[in-house]
């Protein structure tokens, strides 16, 4: 793969103009490493010591049933949450700590916000501003978190809204688009950051079964067309086979299995596995 990360169109042309790319890790570079992190709610242990590292440019999916600590998981890296204990990198930087000599401390709002911007999350519900229309709601982080003028973050967006099969809706409101077409735009809105990993959360779970599958084809060609990393967490065994490279099965806070999607789906070893495959598939 290569060590950039650059949106092109789903059909595989390249876009008239493009945008000056974010600068990934190298493929096979550790991008995520979970070590020791646990979190709980109350008496409710949500992860538990849990260890876990992704690599840049892999697509790796979490499975497992509801409540093992899938979203827990995304949540955390956008620091929605944080971990009780612990430590989670990005990119060689800590997330929510900082190095002072040989010690670890809470890390200043100024780190974390830093660390923050190499990641872009897709939520089950869409999230956009409903009084921005389309165009806006895409350009809007770009201008006043990453500094770009409104002519560079408006031609990134269209690009994206190209990528994304949405360019004639780039003057409606989200309430004039179906919600298929809501989340193809918070898509293009996650990727306008240019992040290094995107994190999807259940992103069609909200969707009408009709609409399911053009989200989903996005997705893959994202997956299929760019060296962005994902961590996805999805009921769409079908489509965690199409776009993985590792597959992690979740159960009470802990990575029960692991492996290729062939491996996972056709011969897990784990009987927790076996068993919450043969419930959803």
């Amino acid at each position: 793969m290569s060590s950039e990360y650059t949106p092109q169109p789903a059909d595989g042309s390249k876009p008239e103009s493009s945008t000056e790319p974010t600068r990934s890790r190298a493929a096979g570079t550790e991008l995520i490493r979970f070590e020791g992190v646990s979190k709980r709610f109350g008496d409710n242990v949500v992860l538990d010591n849990l260890e876990f590292s992704v690599d840049a440019g892999k697509h790796v999916t979490l499975i497992g049933p509801s409540g093992s600590g899938k979203t827990t998981i995304l949540r955390l890296l956008m620091t929605l949450l944080k971990p009780d204990e612990g430590t989670i990198m990005v990119d060689g930087d800590y997330l929510n700590h900082e190095q002072r000599g040989d010690k670890l401390v809470p890390a200043s709002e100024k780190h974390t916000r830093e660390v923050r911007k190499k990641i872009g999350m897709v939520f089950q519900q869409f999230n956009l501003f409903p009084n921005m229309k389309v165009l806006r709601n895409i350009t809007e982080a770009p201008v006043h978190v990453l500094g770009l003028s409104k002519d560079e973050a408006e031609q990134r967006a269209r690009e994206l809204l190209e990528l994304v099969g949405l360019t004639e809706h780039l003057n409606k409101y989200p309430v004039q688009l179906s919600g298929g077409q809501q989340q193809r735009v918070a898509i293009a809105r996650a990727l306008a950051m240019r992040p290094q990993v995107l994190l999807l959360d259940e992103v069609t779970s909200a969707l009408d079964p009709e609409l399911v599958a053009g989200v989903l084809d996005v997705l893959r060609d994202i997956a299929h067309s760019t060296d962005i990393t994902m961590l996805c967490v999805t009921h769409e065994m079908g489509f965690a086979r199409d776009i993985s490279d590792t597959v992690l099965m979740f159960n009470e806070g802990r990575v029960i299995e692991s492996g290729p999607p062939e491996k996972m789906f056709n011969d897990p070893e784990n009987a927790r596995t076996r068993e919450f495959l043969s419930a959803v598939l």
